[in-house]
């Protein structure tokens, strides 16, 4: 591929290392590789990382994992964006005590980012009790974690990851609440289901589109999730077409990151499909094909 044709995008293509989750778990990468395969095998020189694929995460900062992954990746020429995280503690928690524990936990994830030279940590917006209090408390925590971030310069981006905040209009309001310069929103194509309970029924779902449109004015990141293609090489649960119209529509012109979950294509196989699209859509959209004739906005509130 040229770089004219690179050059070409709106948007650059990151890779998130949730991708490859199974091939790291399974021993098969070493997550102090990730920069350099995803520059070697998918042509990407943008990643975000996730906590979960740490090698030795429990302790990373204390065995010198962040430095050699900035060395690593730094030899690779590959930029590091985002750091996403998972099991910290609940942001929103109903205790004081725990939420602001949580709070406490995420802060060697800053230290980290800022030694990558990520501009954003993920975090999740979980609580418990109604919907209400729910987004009253992950407010309170994501404003606290945002004040705490202030020193870094660090984003804090919350990605809709099931319960409440996979209800687009609740964590837009939880934005307003929180009420931060630093905390805003990742919008993830596909983690829409508000009861995974019940994920097979159409009813435990939000709309797709709603949510994305309703989470980019917040938004410093933006998740191409993909599960499944048909023979066409479009994603068959999203209309990437209408996705990436909404994205580019709110003005959003930064990395957009492949996050392939599924299960009937090897992951690398789904990571190459991913990358088609997202280029081929882009192009429709810098071409001005039909479907892609909306002019942009101003632009989003983090970008």
């Amino acid at each position: 591929m040229s770089d004219d044709r690179d050059r070409a995008l709106p948007f650059e293509i990151s890779l998130a290392q949730w991708s490859l989750h199974r091939t790291i778990f399974a021993g098969e990468l070493d997550p102090l590789d990730f920069p350099r395969h995803a520059a070697e095998a998918f042509g990407i020189n943008a990643v975000e990382y996730v906590n979960r694929c740490f090698k030795d995460r429990a302790d990373y900062d204390s065995l010198g994992f962040i430095d050699e992954l900035k060395k690593r990746s730094d030899d690779a020429g590959v930029r590091n964006l985002v750091i996403m995280i998972d099991r910290e503690g609940d942001l929103g928690d109903s205790d004081e005590l725990q939420r602001g524990r949580a709070v406490d936990n995420h802060l060697k994830y800053l230290d980290a980012a800022m030694t990558l030279g990520c501009h954003a940590i993920r975090v999740n917006a979980r609580s418990a009790g109604s919907r209400d209090e729910q987004m009253r408390l992950a407010a309170d925590g994501l404003r606290h974690l945002g004040e705490r971030a202030e020193p870094y310069d660090i984003r804090v981006l919350v990605e809709n990851h099931g319960g409440w905040s996979s209800d687009g209009a609740w964590l837009a309001d939880v934005m307003k609440q929180a009420d931060h310069p630093l905390v805003g929103t990742l919008p993830d194509f596909g983690n829409f289901c508000l009861d995974w309970e019940r994920r097979d029924d159409p009813t435990a779902w939000y709309d797709r589109y709603r949510g994305v449109s309703e989470l980019m004015p917040f938004a410093g990141a933006v998740s191409a999730k993909s599960n499944d293609f048909n023979d066409t090489g479009e994603e068959i649960h999203t209309d990437y077409e209408r996705m990436i119209a909404i994205v580019l529509g709110a003005g959003y012109r930064s990395a957009i990151g492949i996050e392939y979950e599924g299960e009937a294509l090897p992951e690398a196989e789904g990571i190459r499909r991913t990358k088609a699209l997202l280029e081929r859509v882009g192009r429709a959209w810098a071409d001005g094909r039909p479907g892609f004739d909306q002019p942009p906005t101003a632009g989003n509130a983090l970008t």
